[in-house]
């Protein structure tokens, strides 16, 4: 029993990890740092209201600017498992950690992520204050993003990191448009721990997504995994401060059943449970634009 509490406990760090690290929104985690999280579906959000400037006055002096901080609980409406079934003759228990920490990993990497990427760019898009429809033509791809850049750096005031979520045809029209060769540059992008090389355009990280993922409207079936809603829009890009959206996902309360203790199978069993959400400030929308396609 020491040893399934201890590879839970390494399998759920491990697994949180995997999300920041191997999907395409792990960049939006980061913005989470200040959330409390206890375990259980619900995380508090740090809350903070502020006054503007005042006149300084000679004989009373500053104006006091009485600081509101506090924290909103808020819920994370996506409550996802799976029991992930190891039968007793496919491993044996020495054998048992690496088996699981396979399983687990890939079970992540080909069914969860791309459910939360999926579910993450999907309410980003209905939070966007800056819309736009266009069918993607090479010759016109650079100079339409560029414009919905300028719309939402009017919004910033050029102020804050941006990046562009964009889907993977798109993006590979980009890179064979005729307005491509003065605007595209290469630069470096953190996400969790590692660094890699994406390009940029005036100075902004563009993210490449799978097409699949980068849809208006999702179903998220309660037994098999999730399906583009029939009414969906494909979205071909989302521009957003990197400090907008707030996204949370934790797995939670990890159990593992040895076969000797499973009531229902000579297996092992892996119970999975994973919560997660994305939030967006109301303060945040108006400089959040979307693109979709005819």
């Amino acid at each position: 029993m020491a040893n399934q509490v201890e590879y839970a406990k390494v399998f759920q760090k491990e697994l949180d990890k995997q999300i920041i690290e191997g999907s395409t929104s792990g960049w939006m985690e980061e913005n989470a740092s200040q959330v409390i999280y206890n375990g259980g579906c619900e995380i508090k959000i740090p809350k903070i209201t502020l006054q503007g400037l005042g006149t300084y006055n000679r004989t009373d002096g500053y104006t006091t600017n009485p600081i509101t901080y506090t924290y909103e609980t808020r819920v994370l409406t996506m409550d996802r498992g799976k029991r992930l079934r190891i039968d007793a003759l496919d491993v044996d228990e020495a054998g048992f950690g690496l088996a699981a920490a396979n399983v687990a990993a890939e079970f992540q990497r080909v069914k969860v992520i791309p459910e939360i990427d999926s579910y993450r760019y999907s309410t980003l898009s209905k939070n966007a204050e800056i819309t736009k429809v266009y069918a993607p033509d090479k010759k016109t791809v650079l100079s339409t993003l560029l414009g919905q850049l300028g719309e939402v750096r009017e919004v910033t005031g050029g102020e804050g990191e941006l990046v562009i979520a964009m889907s993977r045809p798109v993006y590979d029209m980009i890179m064979l448009s005729s307005e491509v060769t003065h605007s595209l540059d290469v630069g470096n992008f953190n996400q969790g721990e590692i660094e890699f090389s994406v390009k940029t355009i005036n100075g902004v990280s563009i993210i490449p997504v799978p097409s699949a993922r980068m849809k208006t409207a999702y179903t998220f079936d309660p037994s098999n995994g999730f399906s583009a809603a029939s009414a969906a829009k494909q979205i071909n890009w989302i521009i957003c401060p990197r400090s907008a959206p707030i996204a949370v996902s934790k797995t939670d309360n990890l159990k593992i059943i040895a076969p000797e203790q499973n009531q229902f199978a000579d297996a092992w069993d892996i119970d999975y449970r994973k919560y997660h959400d994305i939030f967006i400030p109301d303060n945040k929308k108006a400089a959040i634009a979307l693109c979709t396609a005819t």
